[in-house]
């Protein structure tokens, strides 16, 4: 048996069906992270404190049925042996800078991940692996759906990023770097919008107020953002910076190596010990390259 290995594989493409349950799911979640600022005030929904759990419990489900459609699609033993491998180093690496200014080196490893590895196994990794990671640091609770979707969606981009097959040496780590820094912003912010309307009904100048204009409890946003995880959002930013463009290159290199050896995709051809070509018969082909009988 001989394989035929393609450069640029990926141990999942995404088809129609993985490609419209991502889209649904990360619908519904724009909607479960923005309820407070999308809510009308007339709505009921802008009032209500049960929102937040309703989103809780519906999303983890979603997220279960998108891995599920993508798993479907062709993650194969070896995709799956690859998920749980990245999926334990990412869960091992969070709790090394968890409590500390932020800094949180898994989402480095996440960033290179989806990188070469592509859009669908990014979200299934990053999903996994904040899962995982809430499994082994004991930090289950109602946000941890919400943790595992935005890093789906954080892995994932890395994944769409331009040019993976012309990009490479120091541009693609300066592009990488440059990914990693506005997607740490962009996941802290997120993850305050669920965490945000827990403090509504405090009367804080910065929490949220059910029923007001969307600009007032914006700007209460902003003003939440940068009281309480701006420094920590920064330190995370420059970590995942600091590491793509020191050692990026290297764990860049290995995750392509380790999935050119994997030869996800590769074409399998059968040939006998002389090198002539045998059918799936078992035989080699008869007059006109028909399979003997």
């Amino acid at each position: 048996m001989k394989t035929t290995p393609d450069p640029q594989a990926r141990p999942v493409r995404l088809g129609p069906r993985s490609v419209a349950a991502l889209v649904l799911v990360s619908a519904i979640g724009v909607i479960a992270f923005g309820w407070p600022l999308l809510a009308d005030s007339a709505s009921g929904l802008a009032h209500s404190q049960d929102a937040p759990w309703l989103f809780a419990a519906l999303l983890p489900l979603l997220v279960a049925v998108v891995v599920a459609t993508i798993a479907d699609s062709g993650l194969d033993a070896k995709a799956v042996a690859m998920l749980g491998v990245l999926a334990a180093v990412g869960a091992a690496l969070r709790p090394l800078g968890a409590g500390t200014a932020g800094l949180e080196p898994m989402f480095f490893l996440m960033v290179l991940s989806g990188r070469v590895l592509g859009p669908g196994f990014g979200f299934v990794l990053g999903s996994v692996t904040m899962f995982a990671s809430a499994l082994l640091t004991g930090g289950v609770g109602p946000w941890m759906p919400f943790q595992m979707l935005s890093m789906g969606w954080f892995t994932m981009g890395a994944g769409l990023l331009p040019g993976p097959d012309r990009l490479r040496g120091r541009g693609e780590s300066l592009m990488l770097a440059a990914y990693g820094a506005l997607a740490a912003f962009a996941y802290g912010t997120i993850m305050n919008l669920q965490g945000w309307t827990y403090i509504g009904g405090l009367s804080s100048g910065i929490s949220f107020q059910p029923g007001d204009p969307v600009h007032e409890n914006l700007v209460r946003f902003l003003a939440y953002c940068a009281a309480t995880s701006f420094g920590w959002d920064l330190g995370r930013a420059a970590l995942t910076v600091v590491l793509t463009l020191t050692i990026g290159a290297t764990v860049l290199k290995a995750l392509r190596r380790a999935t050119r050896r994997a030869a996800f995709d590769a074409d399998v051809t059968f040939q006998d010990p002389a090198g002539a070509p045998v059918s799936a018969a078992g035989g080699h082909p008869g007059p006109g390259g028909r399979p003997p009988p």
